[in-house]
């Protein structure tokens, strides 16, 4: 068994792959390097045989999301090529740094209860400036919306060294996430209903309601480029965001009022949804509409793991208790350290 496999999910990303592919395997460190691919209809597979013979190439038979993509990808890991002590799941579009494996393998290492951490990250195109999908580490409100140390929506700040420390964060990125491979595999992995987005963040909600930590490592850096599967323009993405954020509430709130909470949420998604109106963006408007009703047909299943996840908690997990819309829109407080 490895103590380590770098395990990159493609789907049409021929030209990440052409691009920072060569970085992670000069920085591998002497860790097996895995591509799974989604099923892509580009050359792909072929670009990577010819060109990267030492990288191992898992074949998936369909396109599932990063979520059942991982987990079909790090299921094949472990039955063909004997697992890993540690997984890292970087994005196909993720350009990584000298030494950006040994600080954070080193926590791992040094605390068992530790299941994900993650690297600084930073935006490709701004490379001082912290990245949308991640940052420093996450946070979730107690209405389910969540923010960074460095990104809080819309106000990245730049890296001064302001995050450097290592410590235990709500949620690691999944731009860039190292899992302990037997809490992943004994908690089911992703939930494979999301498809994409916010899986990691639903994981990590998980993982800490059965004792476990989730950390952030300052001394870890590594650059994204954001959107290469799915830009931020798309609506599908706006669907997906909205639709998995109420998914992950619900499953996982373990308190009074989640109807409330839920209730709350339609309120402020109907806001989000005006103002999208106001910008013209009218599949936006939608793709929010039709997130609270795959929401609602989804019920009986969340219902279902719901129960589930609340007979095998063990430790009551902390949401930040107040709403970061109110405190970024309303009292403009716009980075992690303005915050109460």
């Amino acid at each position: 068994m490895d103590t380590l496999a770098i395990v990159i999910l493609n789907y049409n990303g021929k030209r990440y792959l052409e691009t920072f592919l060569p970085s992670v395997i000069a920085n591998a460190e002497g860790f097996p390097v895995y591509v799974a691919d989604s099923a892509s209809t580009d050359d792909s597979v072929s670009f990577l045989r010819a060109q990267f013979p030492s990288v191992r190439v898992i074949q998936l038979a369909s396109n599932e999301g990063y979520a059942g993509g991982y987990n079909a990808a790090l299921a094949s890991v472990r039955e063909q090529y004997g697992g890993a002590r540690y997984y890292v799941l970087p994005n196909s579009d993720i350009d990584v740094t000298p030494g950006w494996i040994a600080p954070i393998l080193q926590l791992l290492e040094a605390n068992p209860a530790i299941a994900a951490c993650q690297p600084k990250i930073r935006a490709y195109d701004r490379p001082r400036q912290f990245e949308h999908a991640g940052a420093a580490g996450g946070f979730v409100d107690y209405l389910g919306y969540v923010f960074c140390r460095g990104r809080v929506f819309a106000t990245f700040e730049d890296d001064l060294g302001q995050y450097d420390d290592n410590r235990p964060v709500f949620w690691a990125t999944g731009a860039c996430l190292f899992v302990r491979a037997d809490v992943f595999h004994q908690t089911g992995g992703f939930d494979s209903a999301f498809f994409a987005h916010m899986e990691e963040i639903d994981w990590c909600w998980r993982v800490q309601r059965l004792g476990y930590q989730v950390w952030a490592c300052g001394q870890s850096v590594v650059y994204h480029v954001g959107g290469g599967t799915l830009h931020k323009s798309n609506p599908r993405k706006t669907y997906l965001n909205y639709r998995n954020s109420l998914y992950m509430l619900y499953k996982n709130w373990s308190g009074d009022w989640l109807w409330g909470r839920i209730l709350f949420r339609l309120v402020l998604d109907g806001v989000s949804s005006l103002l999208f109106l106001k910008e013209g963006q009218w599949r936006d408007v939608l793709a929010i509409i039709q997130a609270h009703f795959a929401f609602y047909g989804h019920l009986p299943q969340l219902r279902q793991q719901r129960r589930a996840l609340r007979q095998q908690q063990t430790t009551e997990v902390k949401l930040y208790p107040r709403s970061i819309v109110w405190e970024y829109f309303v009292e403009g407080k716009k980075t992690y350290r303005e915050l109460t």
